[in-house]
């Protein structure tokens, strides 16, 4: 398919880009690395007047440290998320995560900040970045906002996000040194969507669980945070019955639709399972 003709911008600030989104409204579009919106574009489920490409953005990228937190820029390509010394240093999982979304093609122009502002609920990072407690950065006509990663997602293709802002960054609270983590990924093969996975960091002292954060991927119209997952975890010395548990109770909160991955109630069944995988590396790395 082709997509519909549009009038293509590429503005060099973030002013710019928030003028031609007020200016345009619900006519135009913001577009990132593309891999969500072309593909849209490409079977008319959208049809902008207006593209507004951000790559021109110099000021949305890089990476950086920031007392106990962490900033990535949201233009930051998934590849510089995999190649950054820091995020590896601080916030492993985020490497791990970006290795196991699409393909090197996709993650040499895909951007981290398209990943999440979309509201895909097949992406890989709204779920981790809810487990981390991450915040997005964003700008509009009326000044600059932040958002909770785990009030930001709506419904499926629906955020918090206004017509007119931009997201313009991503601040994540470092995890404590010595925390262990793991994302667990079901597909059907490599670029594709999960089937289900699950994201989960937790840190241990004295044998026991002292705290715990679980997230899931692709089984809801949005991501799910498993806060009752995650507490049945903490106090516990997360032996297979915690882990049990805390599976069962990520399981229920599960509503994916039945798709070309499976059925539903196999697909739930899998995010219980990639639940427990998560928890048990993520003992194994705490220290």
């Amino acid at each position: 398919m082709i997509p519909g003709s549009f009038e293509y911008h590429r503005p060099q600030t973030v002013d710019e880009a928030i003028a031609l989104l007020s200016q345009h409204g619900d006519e135009s579009r913001v577009i990132a690395g593309g891999h969500s919106l072309i593909p849209m574009m490409k079977v008319r489920l959208a049809v902008p007047s207006h593209l507004i490409d951000l790559q021109g953005i110099q000021s949305l990228r890089g990476i950086s440290a920031d007392g106990g937190s962490v900033r990535i820029g949201a233009m930051t390509t998934q590849h510089e998320v995999i190649q950054s010394e820091l995020l590896q240093e601080t916030v492993p999982i985020l490497h791990e995560t970006a290795v196991l979304i699409a393909d090197p093609q996709v993650r040499y122009c895909g951007t981290i900040g398209g990943n999440v502002a979309n509201g895909d609920p097949g992406n890989d990072m709204p779920a981790l970045m809810q487990c981390l407690g991450a915040s997005f950065q964003v700008q509009g006509p009326n000044g600059a906002r932040s958002i909770a990663a785990r009030d930001y997602y709506e419904a499926a293709y629906f955020t918090a996000l206004d017509e007119d802002e931009v997201l313009t960054g991503i601040t994540i609270p470092a995890p404590p040194a010595g925390h262990g983590y793991a994302y667990e990924k079901l597909k059907r093969k490599v670029g594709d969507y999960a089937t289900a996975a699950a994201a989960v960091v937790l840190t241990m002292s004295g044998g026991a669980c002292q705290t715990a954060s679980i997230a899931l991927t692709n089984v809801g119209d949005t991501p799910l945070y498993a806060e009752a997952a995650a507490n049945a975890l903490v106090g516990s010395s997360v032996d297979e019955a915690a882990i049990a548990q805390a599976a069962a109770l990520a399981k229920e909160i599960t509503e994916p639709a039945s798709d070309l991955r499976g059925p539903a109630d196999y697909r739930s069944h899998v995010a219980g399972v990639m639940t427990a995988r998560a928890i048990r590396r993520a003992v194994e790395r705490a220290s």
